[in-house]
């Protein structure tokens, strides 16, 4: 992402019990899996909110929480946790990362720039019948680097095709 983000390592800890929550080691930047508890028809089944941790407020005392951040369906959306909730099953730091900040609520602008600059780029694409010949070639050899970009499996494809060109020769 930036220079302020960067991941670490992947590793899995896990936190069941209250006593265990107190000393979990879980920081801002990690992304975790919340596993919740929710009743339905006198049955209970465990619901899992994978995120982002955007904060943690009150440390590990009675009342402290944490916000977790997740993009679902084009969304972004955000759940705050008690962190000593008896509906909350148990927690999975899946991702730590390296950050420079306390709190990541900066995360909310980016991704909404990030959007607004994908809407920019689809409205210049089908406004490109006033442009030169020359813009438009440009554009398109953009949209060609950033399809390369996005499915490897295109690049794969013309590497196999030249290798066999100079076998051949």
């Amino acid at each position: 992402m930036t220079a302020a983000i960067k991941t670490v390592k992947k590793e899995v800890k896990v936190a069941k019990t209250d006593a265990t929550r107190k000393d979990f080691d879980m920081r801002v930047g990690d992304t975790v899996k919340v596993y919740q508890k929710i009743q339905e028809k006198g049955k209970t089944r465990l619901q899992v909110f994978e995120g982002l941790v955007l904060a943690r407020k009150h440390g590990s005392e009675a009342g402290g929480t944490f916000t977790v951040r997740k993009v679902s369906g084009g969304y972004g959306v955000e759940r705050i946790f008690p962190l000593y909730s008896p509906n909350i099953d148990k927690i999975e730091v899946t991702k730590r990362a390296k950050v420079r900040r306390a709190k990541l609520y900066y995360i909310r602008d980016k991704a909404a720039k990030e959007i607004s600059k994908r809407m920019k780029m689809e409205m210049t694409k089908r406004d490109s019948s006033h442009l030169t010949k020359a813009e438009a070639a440009r554009l398109e050899a953009e949209e060609a680097a950033a399809a390369a970009l996005v499915e490897p499996e295109m690049t794969e494809e013309v590497e196999v095709t030249t290798e066999e060109a100079t076998a051949k020769e």
